[in-house]
């Protein structure tokens, strides 16, 4: 799979090289290449680590005919650093895939302080007719109607906190999408991980006083069935959307063992581009949650019960272009369970020409862990070009 994986990538940079002079008007190809530099440290007079990413991603498209599609988009990642000096196995965490199809993430190369990984994080076969959309294959499916937290995306959970992964993972899953009406939709799914656990669902959308809502209902890792309901509309001039989850031990099925994750919120934008969100959720799963730090962020495995680390948290976030190249925003989050801990995130993003930008992330962290308060920085400089 490692040689399969390098001639697919060195194919799809030879048809970037010819696609000027080749008719490929069948064929896309599109991606970016990235480099980030990241600092690391307790506190300010403390010792700093120093990682660096850098990160190629591959979009392909072959529209074989009027009704079939194939999609490959291929992630390629060289981490070098600190980091990887001082977290044993770091090569084998980076390099982790949980999807049953795992042999299309590979470690490519390894050292005491670097690795090279690269993943196929789609990869699927996808029909299309009138009404009607079936895709097999390596996929994304986000049922999710929230921002910072989504209990209704039972396939594919993510971290708000992971920012530098935008395209988001994907499930080995067969899907299919009936359009009933313009407003309306049948979603069903089925996608099965690297240890033969089963999540199959289905999803039904439609419109109703002005409002986007789902019902959901499936099994979800083949340990708990899940019932759900989303939203999302306007509440005068304001955004309005949310998500609610309940799900429930197979095997304890006549008891109270449950669990409900719910979250809603509110977003405006004003006359002068200033953007503003405000978000809650309520985790009934934090107390089986076992985090020790805020590192576990980065190594729990991500489910639809553990998008949360605190009983109650709240989510606010602003963003404001201060001119045409120059964007800023500022996230912040706070976890009462936590000893009144919370999250804080600044950031820059200027664009430097139409295919190249360049931003500064910084993450603050503050919080208890059994009695004993902790934080973690990271400082994150980031050089994007897209092509």
């Amino acid at each position: 799979m490692k040689r399969l994986s390098i001639l697919i990538f060195a194919m799809s940079l030879f048809l970037t090289a010819n696609s000027q002079d080749e008719d490929l008007s069948e064929i896309t190809l599109n991606g970016y290449v990235k480099y980030m530099n990241t600092i690391i440290f307790d506190d300010i007079s403390s010792p700093w680590m120093i990682d660096n990413l850098i990160h190629n991603r591959l979009n392909f498209k072959w529209y074989l005919s009027k009704n079939f599609t194939f999609s490959t988009d291929m992630r390629n990642r060289f981490v070098y650093g600190d980091y990887v000096k001082a977290i044993p196995g770091y090569d084998k965490i980076l390099s982790n895939d949980n999807g049953y199809l795992n042999f299309f993430t590979n470690k490519i190369y390894s050292n005491s302080s670097s690795v090279l990984v690269t993943s196929f994080d789609r990869f699927y076969l996808e029909y299309n007719t009138e009404g009607w959309t079936i895709t097999a294959g390596r996929q994304r499916i986000n049922w999710g109607q929230s921002f910072a937290w989504n209990p209704n995306d039972i396939f594919n959970t993510y971290s708000f906190f992971d920012f530098d992964y935008e395209e988001r993972p994907g499930s080995d899953a067969f899907r299919i999408q009936y359009y009933p009406g313009y407003s309306a939709a049948i979603d069903a799914a089925i996608k099965i991980d690297v240890d033969k656990n089963i999540t199959a669902a289905g999803l039904y959308r439609f419109n109703k006083w002005g409002y986007d809502i789902q019902i959901l209902g499936g099994i979800i890792d083949s340990t708990d069935f899940v019932v759900g309901t989303g939203w999302s509309g306007n509440l005068k001039s304001f955004g309005f959307n949310g998500e609610v989850s309940y799900f429930h031990p197979q095997l304890n099925f006549s008891d109270t063992s449950g669990v409900i994750l719910a979250t809603a919120g509110f977003n405006y934008m004003f006359s002068n581009s200033l953007y503003f969100s405000f978000e809650g959720i309520y985790n009934g799963y934090f107390g089986k949650l076992n985090m020790n730090s805020f590192t576990d962020l980065y190594f729990i495995p991500q489910t639809a019960k553990t998008i949360s680390f605190s009983k109650f948290s709240w989510f606010a976030q602003v963003s404001y272009p201060i001119n045409p190249l120059l964007n800023s925003s500022l996230a912040v989050m706070y976890f009462p369970s936590l000893g009144d801990g919370y999250f804080i995130m600044p950031s820059l993003a200027y664009s430097v020409s139409n295919n190249m930008e360049i931003s500064i992330i910084d993450q603050k962290f503050s919080g208890k862990f059994n009695g004993h308060e902790e934080t973690l920085n990271m400082f994150f400089l980031r050089f994007r070009l897209n092509f």
